[in-house]
């Protein structure tokens, strides 16, 4: 290494002009942001979907109907479903909201809705948030007890 090749770091200089710094620089003038226009304006940030003035697609997109911030979402566990558990020898009798997650049929902060769809032939003791009215008469027809939490 010697005087005449020496040379800074890789990425230690900015290369190209230093603009707005005068007309005789060459990038003086609009320093490199064209005429006029947002983009040539300090502080200039686009809007996330901005479409140049054209009315946005969230805008444009009719919008119907209301959610209703106070609805309690249910997951509906079917008799057929229990049945099944039962056949299995994962239910014996009593089945309640612990069963329920330990099957993996609900999680734990869940509200569940048993709902009457299939036969129940076991006599269980069924303890949830919700019953429909086919479901209850179900499980009392059996011997059942359909206890509400």
């Amino acid at each position: 290494m010697s005087l005449h090749n020496l040379k800074p770091a890789k990425g230690s200089t900015k290369s190209g002009k230093r603009i707005a710094r005068g007309e005789g620089s060459g990038k003086g003038g609009t320093s490199t942001r064209g005429h006029k226009g947002a983009k040539s304006r300090s502080g200039y940030s686009r809007k996330i979907g901005f479409e140049g003035g054209q009315m946005p697609l969230q805008r444009r997109v009719p919008k119907f109907g209301f959610t209703n911030i106070n609805r309690k979402e249910y997951v509906g566990i079917n008799l057929d479903k229990l049945q099944e558990l039962v056949d299995a020898g994962r239910i014996t009798d009593t089945v309640n909201l612990d069963v329920l997650v330990e099957n993996r049929l609900a999680r734990k902060n869940e509200l569940v809705k048993i709902l009457g769809r299939g036969e129940l032939k076991a006599k269980l003791n069924i303890t949830a948030h919700k019953f429909t009215a086919t479901a209850k008469t179900a499980i009392e027809a059996v011997g059942g007890e359909a206890v509400t939490l």
